[in-house]
């Protein structure tokens, strides 16, 4: 099968692999229709993980199941699946909690695993022609039969829509809040219209990249040039001077400030100061353990100059981590075919595998135009 497969830092090829196929009873292959490039696969991309070369990347997927392994009882050949991008047994004491961003079992020694991700066990990635999807029945969500009308909409099930609708959940959002929303990137963007889907009564974005606003400010959001301006000051002056009820993070520990330089905690200390005294933070964006590529000494260790003092003296909250997808993919599908909500008005190009390495050096350039890229191995 065609996948694409990391060789070091910048460097993705398209290559012949062997096909993915069932390995144990409880296994589904799926053929893969559409899967995406994530914001987070640049991490692995510029070399700040510790991804092995050889792995195939992708952990935003969806497809046809072609087959299922013996134990598989729900999940029919045919039906159009979307995959969760943390990979869960459904046993485990964090499954059965509805953890299942912290699994015990796929990833032995750690809390988590994932298709395609440094750290997240060994399971392969799905930007490629088939996936292998461990425990299948827990894994697949089986989609309705507008499944490949909506193809570009519930392909964001398997991590972004999940993930910024899980900012608002750390952030303790409540109808009527004010949002302030650090990233307009996919996942910010979708943390906006989870926001407005939970009756947010205004929702501010923060970012630098003036097309990105745009997509926001036609979401309903109020953009934030924080390049013009200090973001925070902004929104302090747009709310009385109180700052906004609940903040959300998502860029991580790659952000950057007006002159390009890499500020590991600049969004975390502008959201303490941007919201309001008890009010709450969910932080989506991904901090690692390590980075031993960072400039800064800190985050090399995994640490920041965080404003803890000023958070504790403000009284807010804090909500981080990844997404538990299971918790909310079978509730915001419904959403989709509902028609009440249309995450794919983010995507920007739709390209062939074979166009994958064009794809994430553009990306990773943040060229302007390239807001979420989506591939169909099938062209």
């Amino acid at each position: 099968m065609k996948a694409l497969v990391y060789n070091g830092p910048c460097d993705v090829q398209i290559k012949n692999v062997p096909d993915a196929t069932i390995e144990k009873p409880t296994d589904v292959l799926v053929r893969i229709t559409t899967t995406n490039i994530c914001g987070s696969d640049l991490h692995m991309y510029e070399g700040r993980t510790s991804m092995e070369t050889g792995r195939i990347l992708g952990h935003e997927n969806m497809g046809e199941v072609i087959a299922v392994g013996k134990a598989v009882d729900r999940v029919k050949v045919g039906d159009m699946v979307c995959l969760p991008f943390n990979i869960g047994c459904g046993f485990c004491e964090s499954c059965e909690r509805g953890l299942t961003g912290f699994c015990l079992t796929c990833n032995p020694g750690n809390a988590g695993a994932a298709y395609g991700f440094a750290g997240m066990g060994p399971y392969s990635g799905g930007q490629a022609e088939l996936l292998r999807v461990p425990y299948g029945d827990f894994n697949c969500l089986v989609l309705p039969k507008d499944a490949q009308e909506k193809e570009n909409d519930y392909v964001m099930l398997s991590d972004i829509f999940p993930t910024g609708y899980h900012a608002t959940e750390l952030a303790q959002m409540k109808p009527g809040d004010s949002v302030a929303i650090y990233g307009a990137g996919p996942v910010g963007l979708m943390a906006a219209m989870s926001a407005f889907l939970k009756g947010a009564s205004r929702v501010f974005v923060v970012d630098p990249n003036k097309d990105r606003l745009a997509l926001a400010e036609k979401m309903g959001a109020i953009g934030i040039n924080d390049i013009e301006g200090d973001g925070a000051a902004q929104i302090k002056e747009l709310t009385d001077g109180q700052g906004a009820d609940c903040g959300c993070e998502c860029v991580g520990y790659q952000c950057c400030d007006k002159h390009g330089k890499e500020v590991p905690n600049l969004t975390m200390n502008n959201l303490v100061e941007a919201v309001k005294p008890t009010g709450g933070i969910g932080v989506v964006g991904v901090f690692l353990p390590e980075d031993p590529g960072a400039k800064d000494e800190l985050a090399k260790e995994g640490k920041l100059a965080f404003d803890y003092g000023k958070l504790w003296f403000k009284g807010q909250r804090i909500g981080n981590g990844q997404a538990n997808v299971k918790a909310y993919n079978r509730s915001l599908a419904k959403l989709i075919h509902a028609g009440r909500a249309k995450p794919s008005q983010i995507i920007s190009h739709e390209l062939s595998l074979d166009e994958a390495p064009h794809a994430y050096k553009k990306f990773d350039e943040r060229a302007d135009g390239w807001t979420k890229v989506i591939l169909k191995p099938g062209q």
